[in-house]
C-alpha cells in the first residue's frame, strides 16, 4: 500500500508537469495535439490522486500503523467517522485532499468546456496544472502522507481531543471546497488577461463555479462558528481569531465579485476590477493556508508547527507576480 501510494503521487506529479509543458508548447506552437495530450495527462493525474486518497483513507480506517501519518492521527479506539476525518486533520492529508479536489475540479472544467472557445481553455489548463504541480510537489518532496514509520507500534497517538467533534467531519471539507473552487474562476481570469478577452465570456463560464465556491466557503464558516461555540475556550461563535479571519476575507471579496460582475454584464464596466477581485480572492485562499500552516501567528486553530509556511508564502508571492 505504501509503495503504491508513493508511486501514484510521483506519477501524478510527472503528469501534472507534463500537462503544463505540453499545453504551453501547444499554445506557443499552435499545435492542437499537444493541448489535447496535456488534457489527457491531467485526467490521468486526477485518476492517480484518486488512488492515493482512497489508499490513505483505507489506511486510516484500517489503522495501518506502518504509515507515519496514520500512527500520528488515529488510535485503536477511534471511531470510523473520526478515523476517516483524520484525512484532513494533519498537514499531509490536508494537502492530499486539496490536490485531489483541485485535480477533480480541473478535470470537470476542462471536460465541460472542451468544445467552447479554444483560446481560453488552454491557458486555463496551464494555470490549473501549474497550481496542481505545486501541491503535488509538496506531497512528494516535503510532506508525504505515505511516509513509512520505520518501526512497529500497536497503538497510534490518536486524534486531538479538540478535533473529536462532529464539526470535524463537515467543517474542513466544506472550507476546502470553497478554497479550491475559487481556483477555477481565477484560472479563467488569468486566461482572459493573457488573451486580452476581458469581456463577459469568462464570467459567464465561471458563474456557477464562483457561486459554488462562495456558497461552500460560507457554509464552512458557519459550521466552524457552530463548532467554536460548543468547544470550551474557543470564544463563542466568532473570536476574530487569525484563522477565522483568513477564511472570512476571501468570502467577502468573493461576495464583492459576485455583485460587481453584474455591472460588467449589464454595462460592460469594471472589467479590470473584476479580474482583480477574483485574483485577490484566490490569493486570500492561499494566504489563509499560509496563516493556518505556518505557525507564525498564534491561533486556537493551530495544532502543531509546520515547515510549509514560507513555502506557501513564496507560492503566494509567485502567483501575485504572475497575475500582475
Amino acid at each position: 500500500m505504501i509503495e503504491l501510494g508513493q508511486i501514484s503521487l510521483t506519477l501524478a506529479l510527472a503528469l501534472s508537469l507534463y500537462t503544463v509543458l505540453s499545453t504551453v508548447a501547444g499554445i506557443r506552437l499552435r499545435q492542437g495535439q499537444f493541448i489535447i495530450s496535456g488534457r489527457r495527462a491531467l485526467y490521468s493525474a486526477f485518476f492517480l490522486l484518486s488512488i492515493a486518497i482512497v489508499l490513505l483513507s483505507y489506511a486510516l480506517a484500517s489503522k495501518d500503523y506502518q504509515i507515519r501519518y496514520v500512527a500520528e492521527h488515529v488510535s485503536n479506539n477511534l471511531s470510523a467517522f473520526y478515523s476517516i476525518s483524520a484525512l484532513w486533520a494533519g498537514q499531509a492529508g490536508s494537502l492530499l485532499l486539496w490536490a485531489w479536489l483541485l485535480s477533480l475540479f480541473a478535470a470537470i472544467v476542462i471536460f465541460q468546456n472542451r468544445k467552447r472557445d479554444s483560446s481560453l481553455l488552454p491557458h486555463v489548463t496551464a494555470t490549473l496544472s501549474t497550481i496542481l504541480v505545486f501541491f503535488v510537489a509538496l506531497l512528494v518532496f516535503v510532506s508525504n502522507p505515505f511516509e513509512r514509520l520505520g518501526f512497529a507500534i500497536a497503538e497510534g497517538q490518536g486524534l486531538n481531543p479538540l478535533l473529536q467533534n462532529p464539526g470535524m467531519i463537515f467543517h474542513p471539507p466544506t472550507l476546502y471546497l470553497g478554497y479550491v473552487g475559487f481556483a477555477m474562476p481565477f484560472a479563467f481570469a488569468i486566461a482572459a488577461l493573457i488573451t486580452r478577452k476581458l469581456d463577459s465570456q469568462w464570467i459567464l463560464i465561471t458563474r456557477r463555479w464562483t457561486l459554488f465556491s462562495w456558497m461552500f466557503l460560507g457554509i464552512g464558516i458557519l459550521l466552524g462558528a457552530k463548532w467554536a461555540y460548543v468547544e470550551l475556550g474557543w470564544g463563542g461563535y466568532w473570536g476574530w481569531d487569525p484563522v477565522e479571519n483568513a477564511s472570512l476575507m476571501p468570502w467577502l471579496t468573493g461576495t464583492a465579485f459576485l455583485h460587481s460582475v453584474m455591472i460588467q454584464e449589464r454595462k460592460s464596466m469594471l472589467k479590470i476590477w473584476n479580474v482583480s477581485l477574483i485574483v485577490i480572492t484566490f490569493l486570500l485562499t492561499i494566504l489563509g493556508t499560509f496563516i493556518t500552516r505556518s505557525g507564525i501567528i498564534s491561533s486556537v486553530h493551530s495544532f502543531g508547527a509546520s515547515n510549509l509556511g514560507y513555502v506557501f508564502l513564496a507560492f503566494l508571492l509567485g502567483v501575485t507576480l504572475w497575475s500582475v
